[in-house]
């Protein structure tokens, strides 16, 4: 990465779907947590972490770059136009600390929030998204298709999100959304091969890459 973002927001719980597959609840309003810049790689260097610490499960997420400052807008037509680019993103999860944290009623960043938890793609101009209700993509490990995400099944549409998210963190230049996961999540193993797919609106994006031994 040539630049780093202030910060990575990330939401969570975003499809319905995924909060039932791991027993949540599904929200009222949007889940936020923060990844520092220091959790951000690219998906050309592959996926790893400390075995140590347990299962990592992925999350495939359709994830955009912000270009113009958001702060306490509440128009979602005036948030969509602050995003600049788009692009596919792996939201790496150690399930079993974070069940562990989450029993102990602790703040689960030690789970969510570690150095190279956070994978992206290379970025695609937004001008290549037409509907925001209609962009569709997925993740193939070991070329079978686990998850399958379709923007028209978020709970809280883009732009709403967006506008919602200002309103307690100012998006600034360079900052990277994370939307959140559809269901199908799992634990990854070494040697797992990954295949992400966005389907853009004028072509087709694929990206590939694997979990280090």
């Amino acid at each position: 990465m040539s630049t780093r973002p202030s910060k990575i927001v990330c939401v969570g719980r975003s499809y319905a779907d995924h909060a039932k597959e791991l027993g949540n609840a599904v929200p009222d309003s949007p889940v936020l947590f923060i990844k520092p810049p220091s959790s951000l790689v690219s998906l050309t260097d592959g996926v790893s972490w400390n075995a140590d610490w347990g299962n990592c499960h992925y999350e495939c997420e359709l994830t955009l770059r912000i270009d113009q400052t958001l702060k306490a807008e509440t128009d979602p037509q005036k948030a969509l136009a602050a995003i600049g680019a788009v692009t596919l993103g792996l939201d790496l999860t150690l399930r079993d600390l974070q069940d562990q944290l989450k029993t102990k009623g602790h703040p689960w960043e030690r789970a969510k929030a570690f150095d190279g938890s956070c994978i992206i793609a290379d970025w695609v101009d937004v001008s290549e998204v037409q509907a925001w209700n209609k962009i569709n993509y997925t993740l193939h490990v070991n070329d079978e298709l686990r998850q399958q995400g379709d923007t028209a099944f978020l709970i809280f549409e883009i732009g709403a999100l967006l506008a919602d998210i200002s309103q307690v963190f100012t998006l600034e230049p360079g900052d990277v959304v994370m939307t959140g996961t559809p269901a199908g999540v799992a634990a990854l193993h070494a040697g797992d091969q990954l295949k992400m797919t966005l389907q853009g609106q004028t072509k087709e994006h694929i990206w590939t890459t694997f979990v280090k031994a």
